[in-house]
Formats: structure tokens, sequence, C-alpha cells
């Protein structure tokens, strides 16, 4: 991936639906070659973002640029640009040859040259085989594999995705996001992905866009994104958080030191931002540990009671309830042993502890 051009430039868009703004002043730098999500809950503007992108929608104001060309009133189909969307979108009546080479049919190339590049494009879906059969003998899996290769086969500048696994089951929800990702490593085409889905998005994208009601709240890589949200929002969209409303009370050289309700006197990285006033501490369920017996180490800990657990597989949920807190707190553990804790009913006393740097300060 490219980190010094910006291949696509969003610039000051709006869109407005008669009284309604549906995506509202947003502007975005994607990169060359960049694997880009668009991330959020259902009416956030994601899609009708992309939807300009592609040209199905004209904004109200503001510019789309795509290496370096104006397309802001283009149509779609003189775009360098290519959709896949969650319906599949494949005909029904051909086979999966005549599927993928549908968009080549008007280039006139010789039978040779489309059959070479229909042959490509079916081993870079690992479909080599299937060319003669028709949809109904596919997957969902191996249908939304030959609807990107009907997108991919003319090599657009850009692939646009509007949730493309949505309708797949988990396992193979996950095993086509790894799919997808090696395949956008291999053709190197900037990719722009529309999901709602927060595991989806960190697991597949360089970076992320983080929407809500039509604005974008933070744009950063998935790892920035979970351990260093901007605001509530992104910090409670992205995974599990726990928050405590908190007051500084000064500063010890690298440290900001609050009073946290529920927590005492706590100490948290500095923020990117000056805390004048009442601010939230907030910190991820698996960065807390949980113990029966006050910690040995010099960490911060608090007192409090087991409220419920679950039993989740690979990791327990517990929930804990603390003094002057009107809502328990989420603590998760990895299950590395394989007998369940029995010691861990509702009601029993228990200390969270914590490191400092686990602390996140974000805005009221």
């Amino acid at each position: 991936m490219s980190t010094d051009e910006s291949f696509i430039d969003i610039q000051g868009i709006y869109k407005r639906f008669g009284g309604f703004t549906a995506v509202d002043g947003v502007d975005l730098a994607i990169q060359r070659g960049e694997f880009f999500s668009l991330l959020g809950a259902s009416g956030c503007g994601k899609t009708t973002l992309l939807r300009m992108i592609a040209g199905f929608e004209t904004p109200t104001e503001g510019r789309i640029l795509i290496d370096g060309q104006d397309m802001t009133v283009v149509p779609p189909n003189r775009r360098p640009t290519n959709m896949v969307f969650q319906s599949y979108a494949i005909f029904p009546h051909l086979t999966v040859r005549d599927n993928i080479a549908y968009g080549l049919r008007k280039d006139r190339l010789p039978k040779a040259e489309l059959d070479r590049k229909v042959a490509e494009a079916l081993e870079m879906i690992n479909l080599a085989g299937y060319g003669d059969r028709r949809s109904n003998e596919l997957s969902g899996g191996q249908r939304q594999r030959v609807a990107l290769a009907r997108a991919l086969i003319k090599r657009p500048k850009v692939l646009l995705l509007d949730e493309p696994l949505g309708a797949l089951d988990k396992k193979l929800r996950e095993k086509m996001q790894l799919e997808l990702r090696q395949i956008q490593d291999e053709v190197g085409i900037t990719f722009v992905f529309v999901t709602h889905d927060q595991e989806e998005a960190l697991t597949m994208s360089c970076r992320v866009a983080v929407m809500s009601e039509g604005k974008v709240m933070q744009v950063a890589t998935p790892r920035e994104l979970y351990e260093a949200p901007n605001c509530r929002m992104v910090a409670d969209f992205i995974g599990s958080m726990n928050f405590f409303m908190a007051s500084p009370r000064g500063q010890e050289t690298d440290r900001l030191v609050l009073e946290a309700e529920g927590l005492g006197t706590i100490r948290a990285p500095l923020p990117g931002f000056a805390v004048n006033g009442r601010a939230i501490a907030a910190i991820r369920p698996e960065k807390l540990a949980l113990t029966t017996d006050k910690p040995l180490e010099n960490l911060p800990a608090v007192q409090g009671n087991i409220a419920t657990s679950a039993y989740l597989g690979d990791r327990s949920q517990f929930y804990v309830r603390l003094p002057g807190m009107a809502a328990p707190v989420a603590v998760s553990a990895q299950n590395v042993e394989r007998t369940v804790r029995e010691d861990l009913d509702d009601g029993t006393p228990v200390w969270l502890s914590w490191r400092d740097d686990a602390i996140v300060v974000l805005p009221e």
C-alpha cells in the first residue's frame, strides 16, 4: 500500500434527501492500493457515500476525485470503478465462465485471450474447474467469489464492496474475509468496503473510517481505533468498553491523575486534548484482571462483587458490581484451562486490577 499519495479524494461531501442529511460534510483521502473500510451502524451514511463514489448518487455539495480526475457528476459507466453487492447479482442462466466473462464481451477480445483471462480469474478465486457450473450449483461463498471475479476481471482502478459478506454464515464469512484480503493484496487494486461488522472491518482493513449520523468520527488503522479511540461513540462501537466519569486532579510527568467513579484515584496516559473539566476514563474488559485475593503487584485495584457471568467457549465474561456504580463492569478472561472456575458464583467478592496504560481518557 502506498502511503504518500491520495488516490480517492472526497472533499466536503454532503448528500441531502429533502430535509434529511444522509452524508454530512465528509472529507476523506484514500490511498492507492489501500483496503479502506467505511464502518458504522445502519443509517449512518456509509452506503450512500459508497454509492456517490460509484456514481449511483450525486452529491448535494462537494467533489469526488479519483486518480486526480473529478468524477462528481460522471455517470457510473464512465468511472474507473466496479461494484460488488451483498446480493451477489450474478446471472442464474449463465455458467460461471460466462458470468465472469460478461463484462469483457463488449471489448471483442480474441477468444484465446478471453479464455486466458477467465481462467486466470477462476484461479484467483480458487474455482478452477467450476467454469461450466451454473449459479444454483454453487454455495453462497462460491457465488460471491464469482461476483468478485466478474468485477475484477476488467481491472478497475477502484473496487467498491457494499456489505458483500453479509449474507454468509459466520464461519464462511470469516473464511471469505481472509480470501478477500488475499485477493486484494494480489491484484493491488484500491478496495472501498462498507460494513456494519466491527470485527470484519478490523480483520480486513488497512484503515477504517467510523461513521455516525452522516459524519466521519475517526479515521485510523484497526489497532489505533481499538487502542486509541478519539470519542465515546467510537470506543463503544469498536468492541466492548467500560466507561467511568472522571475529573482531573493533576499531572505526574506523562500521566494524568483523575478521580473516577467506582475506581477512585487513577492514572492514565496523557490524552491528545486538554482536560479542563469532566472526562471519561475508559478501559476494555480484557484489560482488567479479576482475582479473589487482592493483587500482590503494585497495581491500582478495587474490590467488588460478581453480579453474573457467562461462559463463551474461548473466554468467560464476568460482570462485577463496584460501590457507587449503577451498572456492572465487564471483565473478559480467556479460558486457558479446560476446567471452568467454580469459585466465582454470583455475589462472590473479587478484586479488579489494571495497568495505567490500559486506561484511555476520552472527552465527555
